[in-house]
């Protein structure tokens, strides 16, 4: 009686994983069409969905193509020629590069078979390249952490760059009355802001204030719950620079004689944006000025970068998944309350529930 090959109708890595016995003719072909309609790498969904571990994967590959198998574990990162490529690319193409020795680029890739990515490196950078293989898992830390590496930070932004910061404001109307040219674009002012917001972000300041006094003007940043003096413009660039914060967070600048709430965007880079809650108070010799800064980004950090004690952490999960009640959490500025809850609502945001903040 004539048999069939089970691997007849599959190619490449999947059959391959077939022959090994790590997945049936079924899952493999399920498997490569899922990824397909989801437009995802076939190793990608195979890791992401648990049903292969990644180290099968590689060690499976590198026995088929003769690829070498490599712990990105053993590399630092500092010194991969992340700059040659794009980050358009290296997330397209799941691959990352990883070294350069003359006229050779190596990259790290997950799928031994995922020539494509060999082919679009070698135009890009004109120089010949090859692939060496890697754990999935240990690929996609290391392509995180690249584009985190590439992203703008703020101590690479030089004086040329304050006067192109990508920074709008809240989602409200705009409320502003008539406003000066020189108010808006003096490249000066322009300029001044900018660099207080990015030296705010930079020192891990809380709060900005901006003061004007009958012959001075001062701005202070509030770090660790103590206010400091950071530096004191020329009095006459205190309407100016009070104008320009009010623009940028769509207030009315005509209306000086009550207080305004607004918020201002900037957008540091493709992973991370800093919002500011501007908050103006009119005073015997102008308006006052008080922005909150907030990290959207530090929200991230996860339950085990909070600080807690085991205990703590227990009775903190317990609390927020009952199915009703309140929690309260105080504190004094900058002691995490924000960080907290917004930790404690990524926990909860999961698809069967519906979440309002």
């Amino acid at each position: 009686m004539a048999t069939t090959n089970p691997t007849v109708n599959l190619s490449g890595l999947a059959r391959r994983l077939v022959m090994d016995g790590l997945l049936n003719e079924e899952e493999a072909s399920k498997a490569h069409e899922m990824s397909l309609k989801k437009r995802a790498h076939f190793v990608s969904y195979l890791v992401e969905n648990k049903i292969l571990k990644s180290r099968d994967i590689a060690w499976s590959g590198s026995q088929e193509f003769g690829v070498p198998l490599f712990d990105l574990r053993s590399m630092d990162m500092e010194i991969a020629p992340l700059k040659m490529v794009s980050e358009k690319l290296i997330q397209q193409h799941n691959a990352l590069p990883l070294i350069k020795r003359g006229n050779r680029l190596y990259i790290a890739v997950s799928d031994p078979t995922n020539l494509s990515a060999i082919d679009e490196f070698k135009f890009h950078t004109g120089i010949n390249t090859e692939a060496v293989l890697v754990e999935e898992d240990q690929l996609h830390k290391a392509i995180e952490s690249a584009l985190e590496a590439l992203d703008t930070t703020m101590s690479e932004l030089m004086d040329a760059d304050l006067d192109n910061l990508d920074i709008s404001a809240g989602d409200d109307d705009n409320k502003g009355g008539d406003v000066s040219e020189s108010d808006i674009d003096d490249t000066p002012v322009v300029r001044f802001v900018n660099k207080v917001l990015l030296d705010a972000i930079n020192t891990g300041a809380s709060d900005i204030h901006l003061e004007p006094y009958e012959k001075t003007f001062r701005v202070r940043f509030r770090s660790d719950g103590v206010l400091h003096e950071i530096t004191s413009p020329p009095h006459s660039l205190a309407m100016r620079i009070i104008a320009r914060i009010k623009v940028m967070s769509r207030m009315n600048i005509a209306e000086r004689r009550v207080p305004q709430d607004g918020r201002i965007k900037m957008n540091l880079s493709r992973n991370r944006s800093i919002d500011f809650r501007v908050n103006t108070l009119p005073t015997l010799y102008g308006e006052k000025v008080v922005m909150r800064i907030l990290d959207g980004g530090a929200a991230q950090i996860g339950v085990d970068a909070l600080g807690f004690e085991e205990e703590q952490k227990k009775l903190f999960t317990e609390a927020i998944n009952k199915p009703y009640g309140m929690v309260l959490v105080t504190g004094p500025t900058g002691s995490g309350k924000t960080v907290s809850l917004y930790t404690g609502l990524n926990m909860l945001n999961t698809p069967d529930r519906n979440i309002s903040t």
